[in-house]
């Protein structure tokens, strides 16, 4: 997410400027790579780069790449085939052993709805998305359909005169039928000459942060760098500020029994109580369970969290404990509130990712499925 807004930052810019541009995406990949079909680039005429597609390995000729397709304003898919022991050419030493399908399309700032006009559409507000992006392996030379249509909510955005009816009725009919899908799909491969980058883009974690203390401030700053929105709440207007925590989207101040109705939440929500306050935890989290949020983290010791439960208990309130995770974060070993952030963040990033934040050394199969 982090990588998309950037994207767009430096769009703006170079639109100011009128500087010609190519995206490129990874819009399929074989095997193993360092990044995902959804990974981009944004390719400027004088060769600056934003964003990435590997690790590093592929950006040279990728850059080289997209200079072409600005020149020739003709998008193309580019094949990196990482299998190839004896092809040193692309860094085949860091042994990604996989095989990357990259789409390069020139950016016209006259389209609203070209491809980064798209994705600005799909983070505009906290809805999930399908952008669908239509391109060709057999046929990589030709001109590229490319990222035309983006899916969100009932609404749809961008140009389907590109598609034929009948590709047009497949991408609809697999919408609807992944509707609820969380993952992004490459799908007709069947069909030989074309397939359809499904990718699904969902808002970004928004961190509810009850506590502006200190050791909540090194939290601030690693949310920012991941690309999360940061909402901080405390009852503490001295220590709850924008000069403390810049990155923060909003900043409420309040009593306990009042901050939690100010706050906007969404299955992408997640609240940390972080004050070191008992009665003003018990008094947010009264108001935080009827919410069902997807993740609540308390920070402190069990015996604190029991006795936060035993209170709302007597209060009348049903304690339903799958999303609350007390204490919060990954078992790393943290000491001091940069490690703790860590590992709050960490543990954050793998339940809405749905993984269980195990080694990866213990996984069987791919990094990624």
């Amino acid at each position: 997410m982090k990588e998309l807004q950037a994207i767009i930052q430096a769009y703006d810019l170079y639109k100011e400027s009128n500087k010609m541009i190519a995206l490129a995406t990874v819009v399929q990949v074989d095997g193993s790579a360092y990044r995902r079909p959804g990974a981009r680039m944004l390719v400027s005429e004088d060769g600056e780069l934003t964003g990435a597609i590997s690790g590093g390995c592929l950006e040279g000729d990728a850059l080289r790449k997209a200079q072409t397709v600005i020149f020739q304003q003709k998008s193309l898919v580019v094949t990196y085939d990482t299998t190839d022991e004896d092809d040193q050419k692309f860094g085949i030493g860091l042994g990604c052993n996989g095989i990357i399908h990259l789409l390069i399309e020139p950016i016209n700032y006259q389209s609203d709805i070209n491809p980064i006009e798209l994705l600005r559409i799909a983070l505009q507000d906290r809805v999930s998305c399908r952008l669908v992006t239509v391109f060709s392996v057999k046929y990589s030379k030709q001109e590229q359909i490319g990222t035309k249509v983006l899916f969100k909510g009932s609404k749809l955005f961008g140009d389907k005169q590109h598609l034929e009816e009948d590709l047009w009725e497949k991408i609809s009919h697999e919408i609807k039928t992944t509707d609820s899908a969380n993952h992004s799909i490459v799908k007709f491969e069947e069909l030989d000459d074309v397939q359809v980058f499904l990718e699904y883009i969902r808002p970004t974690i928004r961190i509810l942060l009850f506590g502006a203390g200190n050791d909540t401030v090194p939290l601030a700053k690693m949310a920012d760098i991941l690309g999360m929105e940061l909402v901080l709440i405390d009852g503490r207007k001295n220590l709850a500020t924008s000069f403390r925590f810049p990155s923060a989207r909003k900043i409420i101040t309040g009593s306990g029994d009042e901050v939690v109705a100010q706050l906007e939440v969404d299955s992408f929500t997640a609240a940390l109580l972080m004050t070191h306050n008992f009665e003003y935890e018990a008094m947010v989290l009264h108001d935080l369970i009827p919410l069902n949020l997807t993740y609540i983290g308390i920070l402190g010791p069990k015996k604190k969290s029991q006795k936060l439960f035993e209170r709302l208990q007597k209060q009348g309130v049903a304690v339903n404990q799958n999303p609350i995770f007390s204490p919060m974060g990954l078992d790393i070993s943290a000491e001091g509130s940069e490690e703790i952030a860590l590992s709050i963040l960490a543990e954050i990033k793998a339940v809405f990712g749905g993984k269980s934040g195990s080694f990866l050394k213990e996984k069987n199969g791919p990094i990624h499925e």
